[in-house]
């Protein structure tokens, strides 16, 4: 079979089997994957990544804090107020995050205000004296209090209620760490930001009567926060204008929202390997190239002899130069370019040879003594004569060489 028809049949294999592979994993994906969290980082409908661009566009400092909120740090670089917002959590708030948020306002961060949102952050919310409280069944459309609900109204599950208590325990915890307990501050003032048809408040700013006056929003509902109720209904321009010339800049909360510091690159690739039908195609289609891969090797056939080729020696370099030069009729130059380099040799250090080779021959006759000098010198003599045979360079090079040792000895 052709080279070009097995790679098409191949392929063709592979594509199918990625294809059974994708199905195959469609069918046993779960119903519902979509990631719900109301994290700044996910650009899905549930995300809140539009409310943190929005902002940036604003002229705010956004900023993304992925460690426990006791690690959080000031900028002393930033001028003006700053909140802190965390918005319905996938993960609970530890009772040491807790504490490091209720100091938030302190000297520390004297010019922090504190954003929250959703049912998650609830046992927080009662440091304040509000709890978290479903509406019915059904949600509801809310509006600024004095306004009549649009079609464009968002809408909310749940509403705030007060607390009387001054002092808020938390025994959710008590088999671990023990009860939580905090106490409620004195507020100078309550703002109702939104509420339901029936007067029920959504959304609330607090007013500490403590320090410079520090500012607590509290949000019964997270869902106002979503890419999806920013875009489509009037939460957009409410949200926006609760930060809107308030803030300099605002840090979203998103270590309690599983993006914590831990964990890399390919880490992520490979849990979503596992979760989504393409990374168990792409799983299964590795597997079986390598399988592939493995079964042809038994077409590369046996193992071939290495050629070994040996180096020519300087004796076949000489042969060759000669049949080169004797090719090319260029015995003349070469026997003339052997007895320049001996008189260029024998010649004082600065001194170039120039002159008639047969004059500066008969010249050095008269210093030779012994016989094979005398037949060195007659020999180069008759082959500077021009119409040499192919053998007269060999025959110059030894005269040359037997004249060098002669001269030298």
């Amino acid at each position: 079979m052709p080279q070009r028809r097995e790679l098409g049949l191949a392929l063709g294999v592979l594509a199918l089997l990625a294809l059974l592979a994708q199905q195959l994993g469609s069918r046993n994906r779960p119903a519902d994957e979509v990631d719900r969290r109301v994290s700044t980082l996910l650009t899905g409908p549930d995300g809140a990544r539009g409310l943190a661009e929005a902002l940036e566009r604003l002229g705010i400092d956004v900023r993304r804090w992925r460690q426990r909120a006791q690690f959080l740090t000031r900028d002393t670089g930033t001028a003006g107020r700053e909140a802190f917002v965390i918005l319905d959590p996938a993960y609970a708030l530890s009772v040491p995050s807790m504490q490091a948020l209720l100091r938030l306002g302190d000297s520390t961060f004297p010019r922090m205000d504190l954003v929250l949102a959703g049912e998650a952050v609830a046992p927080l919310m009662g440091c304040f004296g509000y709890m978290i409280r479903s509406v019915g069944p059904d949600s509801v459309q809310v509006t600024p209090p004095g306004r009549t609900p649009g079609p464009a109204a968002p809408w909310a599950h749940a509403h705030l209620v007060r607390r009387g208590e001054q002092v808020y325990a938390d025994s959710s915890r008590m088999e671990d760490i023990g009860p939580f307990r905090c106490r409620v501050p004195v507020f100078r003032e309550r703002e109702r930001l939104l509420v339901t048809e029936a007067g029920l408040p959504v959304a609330l700013r607090l007013v500490s009567e403590e320090g410079a006056g520090r500012e607590i929003l509290l949000v019964a509902d997270g869902d106002l926060f979503r890419n999806r109720a920013l875009r489509s209904t009037d939460a957009g321009p409410f949200i926006l204008g609760l930060f809107q010339g308030r803030y300099a800049r605002v840090t979203f909360d998103e270590y309690h929202q599983g993006f914590g510091p831990s964990g890399s690159m390919a880490g992520a690739v490979v849990d979503w390997s596992r979760r989504h039908p393409l990374g168990w195609a792409a799983w299964q289609l590795a597997v079986v190239g390598l399988l592939a891969l493995g079964f042809s090797a038994a077409r590369f056939g046996p193992i071939r002899r290495i050629i070994e080729r040996q180096r020519r020696s300087p004796l076949e370099h000489v042969r060759a130069l000669a049949s080169a030069l004797a090719a090319a009729k260029g015995h003349d130059t070469a026997i003339a370019a052997l007895i320049r380099g001996l008189r260029r040799r024998l010649l004082p250090a600065g001194h170039r040879a120039s002159g008639d080779s047969d004059l500066w021959l008969s010249g050095v006759m008269e210093t030779i003594r012994t016989e094979r000098g005398r037949n060195a010198i007659a020999t180069l003599r008759q082959l500077t004569r021009p119409g040499q045979p192919a053998d007269s360079v060999r025959r110059a090079a030894l005269a040359v060489e037997d004249l060098w040792e002669d001269l030298r000895s």
